[in-house]
């Protein structure tokens, strides 16, 4: 009986600090994308408030994440179907050095900025602690979205579908 109740205490101090937490956070959607500036693993300048009038999927993970691996090809795909309309893919790796990430990626050909982040970049989304945690940023640079875990991708590419109808 007390093995319950503790259980049960334990649960809702649980849930009350990760309300806490996220409370205090508060929530990215709907404001500005925060601004950056990286070079990508191509050696260009990546300057994500020069995307203003584009649709970004900037997605954050890590070479040892198998759902990240899994969805690279996916938004890869996507970029090259709709980068006409205004669709600008940008992947963060955030392992601790390059080597691992860019061979990735050249192995996986994925035909958009990647580039390597950190403990400050990701705080500037509101933390970064899982992956992969990617940002739907709509035309006008406000964030519409934060997707953490692995994606739906099916909803994922109808709601950017529905970001780049909007002129």
């Amino acid at each position: 009986m007390r093995l319950k109740r503790a259980t049960r205490a334990c649960a809702v101090t649980l849930a009350l600090m990760c309300a806490w937490a996220a409370s205090a956070q508060g929530p990215l959607e709907h404001k500005p994308a925060p601004d950056f500036i990286r070079t990508d693993f191509d050696g260009r300048r990546v300057t994500l408030s020069e995307l203003h009038g584009k649709v970004v999927l900037l997605n954050f993970w890590a070479t040892w994440c198998a759902p990240c691996q899994a969805e690279l090809p996916h938004f890869a795909e996507w970029q090259r179907r709709y980068r006409a309309q205004g669709l600008q893919v940008i992947a963060v790796s955030m392992d601790d050095e390059p080597k691992a990430p860019r061979a990735l990626a050249s192995k996986l050909k994925l035909g958009f900025p990647v580039l390597l982040g950190d403990e400050k970049l990701g705080e500037l989304y509101g933390g970064v602690l899982g992956f992969p945690v990617s940002f739907l940023i709509a035309r006008d640079g406000t964030m519409t979205a934060r997707i953490e875990g692995e994606a739906d991708l099916q909803a994922l590419e109808a709601r950017i579908q529905e970001l780049l109808a909007q002129k």
